[in-house]
């Protein structure tokens, strides 16, 4: 599923046009963006937590070459599945 499938599911789901249900998909996606951003993290019982995780600077080797490379030190978004949302993924 695609940005524009998920709203069409939410545009049928919730009785909305695909315009609203745009604008409603957005604002959550921008809400969660805007507070990993921050450093901060967004949970939402039975589905899930999205965060930011941090990576350690670290030796690594470039392929074509063997040449070894420093990779600096970086931060990148993270989930963690909710107890409902793994459930349904194994079928209970």
């Amino acid at each position: 599923m695609n940005k524009s499938e998920l709203i069409d599911h939410v545009a049928s789901q919730a009785g909305l046009t695909k315009k609203q249900a745009s604008a409603a998909v957005n604002a959550v996606f921008d809400g969660i963006q805007a507070q990993l951003a921050q450093g901060g993290s967004v949970s939402i019982t039975g589905f899930g937590t999205f965060d930011v995780r941090s990576r350690k600077a670290r030796t690594g080797v470039r392929p074509g070459t063997g040449e070894k490379i420093k990779i600096p030190a970086s931060k990148a978004p993270g989930f963690k599945a909710g107890k409902t949302l793994k459930d349904s993924v194994k079928g209970s």
